[in-house]
């Protein structure tokens, strides 16, 4: 019988190794981020009401590096370049650009700027950061005339709008928003603000001026909704 139990013990220790090995990922690091990372993004864009797949959305982890390449390069990060319309002005166009690990310099910078002033559609960029970017290249970039959009890949590992304790935000539109005002008699910069700096701004890629309404569901006093202006 000791014999037997030892069979048996040695056998679901074995099946036990087997099912943990399943869960492990031996790909690198990095690819894990950039997959998290570009899930986040087309989530996010998704939101600002551009033409993206939820096929694309869900792909998994296995399925990114077969699509993509296994091994960090240059070469995955170009193929992981992509552009999507927005639904309600097709012409009216994102591009993503997926940086690698070194810090971004200005020749990094002028020669992406470069590549990009041949494209008639002059696309908003939208810049994912491994790495660093120095001032000289931020400076080039926000004096460029694209409008271009920088996100640390560790800001899109999650996407914080799926967080369960955060309140639903919803973006008024022009009319909501001159019909609030209205109705509150007040002006935008008397009302509670949201600085561009805050992370919810920055996923809807939300301008000065505009308006949110942030709903509340307390326990104790059920849902309450209050207004937020981006200042």
């Amino acid at each position: 019988m000791a014999r037997a139990g030892l069979g048996y013990e040695a056998v679901v220790s074995e099946s036990s190794k087997h099912c943990v090995a399943k869960f492990i990922d031996t790909g690198s690091a990095e690819t894990q981020r950039l997959y998290l990372g570009r899930r986040t993004v087309l989530e996010m864009l998704k939101d600002r009401g551009y033409a993206v797949d939820d096929s694309d959305i869900h792909i998994s982890l296995a399925q990114f590096r077969s699509r993509f390449g296994q091994v960090p390069s240059q070469d995955l990060l170009d193929r992981l370049r992509f552009s999507v319309p927005r639904i309600s002005t097709p012409s009216e166009k994102v591009l993503v650009v997926f940086g690698g690990t070194d810090e971004i310099r200005k020749q990094a910078m002028s020669t992406l700027l470069f590549q990009l002033s041949h494209d008639s559609s002059r696309p908003k960029i939208l810049l994912i950061l491994q790495g660093k970017m120095n001032s000289h290249a931020r400076k080039l970039a926000d004096e460029s005339s694209f409008q271009i959009e920088t996100f640390p890949i560790t800001d899109l590992l999650v996407n914080i709008t799926k967080h369960q304790l955060l309140p639903k935000h919803e973006i008024l539109s022009n009319e909501e928003q001159q019909s609030l005002l209205k109705k509150l008699e007040v002006q935008p910069s008397q009302m509670p603000r949201m600085l561009e700096t805050d992370p919810i701004v920055k996923y809807y890629g939300l301008k000065k001026g505009q308006i949110l309404k942030v709903t509340y569901a307390g326990p104790s006093t059920g849902p309450f909704a209050t207004y937020r202006c981006v200042m």
